[in-house]
């Protein structure tokens, strides 16, 4: 499939060296879909654990379900189906 430059005097198709070059960047970002999506993972997780950071505070007796969870959280990287299939822990 031929590529174009859209430009004001029309559409002009890309050269066999702008295609190659098209291509390995397509190549590159569909590489790195796991890498994204595992980024996008830890960050859904590290605001998970920060929403429950007050309950590691040294005036709080943290409770040992509330431990329990925060544990899980930080063992999401480690769960078989990272990054596509994580199974979430539950809040207590």
């Amino acid at each position: 499939m031929t590529r174009f430059h859209a430009t004001s005097e029309g559409n002009i198709p890309f050269t066999a060296a702008e295609e190659l070059e098209r291509d390995a960047e397509e190549q590159a970002y569909t590489a790195g879909a796991d890498a994204r999506e595992a980024e996008e993972v830890r960050f859904k997780r590290n605001t998970l654990l920060a929403g429950t950071d007050w309950t590691a505070s040294a005036d709080v007796t943290m409770t040992p379900e509330m431990a329990a969870y925060r544990q899980a959280l930080r063992d999401v990287p480690a769960q078989a189906g990272f990054p596509s299939t994580i199974a979430w822990p539950t809040s207590p």
